[in-house]
């Protein structure tokens, strides 16, 4: 039975294209379109959809209230169409914090001339998300304030396959089973975390930053698969959400505890021994996939501060990552991933603990007080 999809737009145009490139897949089809908000909250609730595709802008009722509506009456996949502006990435994150599981550029030449990349891409997301359930959580609300140089490092990591699954280490201990009542402990004190996300990414991270205390001992480097001109805009939420300082890297900025640098969108960003510790920000390589590249950043991280790093994983699709991890854990240092039932998407943390990488699995709503009570 295919994928059932509501398809939210007020542009005529829009919602014909992606109609016609939706149902082109046999596992797709289209059973409603919906010109405003309003309308979409309606749909919804008559038509039952798999998964929704949202626009942002519409008249009535914009899509960010219509998702707070439609969540609230039924958890239903969404995915956003988003313009790829500064602006469209503040309302896209409102969006995700709404409850919308991920979001998708609204390219008008691409859809207007019905892409390839653009079909494969849309396709695979709808299909994905469509078998998201029940996983959808709106970020919490802001507590009061209280590798060596790149010229060493080898890159770009290639991304590296899903490897078939290994038998859990003595040192995971039964953590996916019982992630908070456990005698798990880092074996070394960690100089630098590093967490990486994708799908789902935004509201996970928010959820783990939150609870970190404005004195936290560690720098942080976040890296979040994202688009250009939208890390910007999600370093500033955090940073108004968080007690600790957030803000997107520039290239030479200095680690510091308590601050967590986000890599740009578009960029790759490595760590520099140099000045006592600082990031490097370059240019991207169409080598590779992600940019950033979680894999890029853990290698870095690797060669720079051996088994002196905290790498954790969080939800997202792929497996970016792995690689990166595989070098954390040769050098010595400690790898978590979120577990699989609090993941939007359980990809690229199922990819570190397939490969037997993982020293702790934690439930997302752990990780933040782990985090405190292992390093402060």
């Amino acid at each position: 039975m295919p994928v059932r999809v509501l398809v939210v737009d007020d542009s005529n145009f829009f919602q014909h294209r992606l109609k016609d490139i939706i149902n082109e897949h046999p596992d797709l089809k289209v059973i409603g379109i919906a010109s405003n908000g309003r309308e979409a909250v309606e749909k919804a609730e008559q038509l039952k959809p798999d998964i929704i595709t949202m626009d942002f802008e519409m008249p009535v009722m914009d899509g960010v209230t219509a998702i707070k509506l439609i969540m609230a009456s039924r958890k239903v996949p969404i995915l956003m169409f988003s313009s790829l502006t500064y602006e469209g990435a503040k309302v896209t994150l409102d969006a995700l914090a709404a409850g919308a599981l991920d979001f998708i550029p609204k390219d008008f030449a691409e859809v207007s001339r019905s892409s390839a990349s653009l079909k494969k891409k849309l396709h695979e997301r709808l299909i994905t998300l469509a078998g998201v359930s029940g996983r959808v959580s709106p970020v919490a609300e802001p507590k009061p304030s209280s590798i060596a140089s790149p010229a060493n490092f080898r890159s770009p990591v290639p991304v590296a396959p899903v490897p078939a699954r290994a038998p859990m280490s003595a040192s995971q201990d039964d953590s996916a089973k019982s992630p908070g009542s456990d005698s798990y402990r880092l074996k070394k004190q960690p100089k630098l975390l590093v967490i990486g996300a994708s799908t789902g990414g935004p509201v996970a991270l928010a959820e783990v930053l939150i609870t970190l205390p404005a004195n936290f001992p560690l720098p942080i480097v976040l890296v979040q698969h994202m688009p250009e001109n939208f890390t910007k805009a999600f370093a500033e939420r955090l940073n108004k959400q968080c007690n600790i300082r957030v803000r997107e890297a520039v290239d030479g900025d200095q680690l510091q505890p308590g601050l967590a640098l986000l890599a740009p969108g578009g960029k790759q960003l490595m760590l520099d021994k140099r000045n006592g510790g600082s990031v490097r920000v370059l240019p991207d390589d169409e080598r590779v996939t992600y940019k950033p590249s979680l894999d890029i950043t853990f290698g870095s991280a690797a060669n720079m501060y051996a088994d002196k790093v905290l790498g954790i994983v969080l939800t997202g699709m792929g497996s970016d990552g792995c690689n990166g991890a595989r070098l954390l854990k040769e050098a010595g240092s400690a790898l978590w991933s979120q577990d699989e039932a609090s993941c939007v998407i359980y990809g690229m943390p199922m990819a570190v603990a397939r490969a037997g990488l993982t020293d702790k699995v934690l439930s997302l709503k752990d990780i933040g007080p782990r985090l405190v009570r292992e390093v402060m």
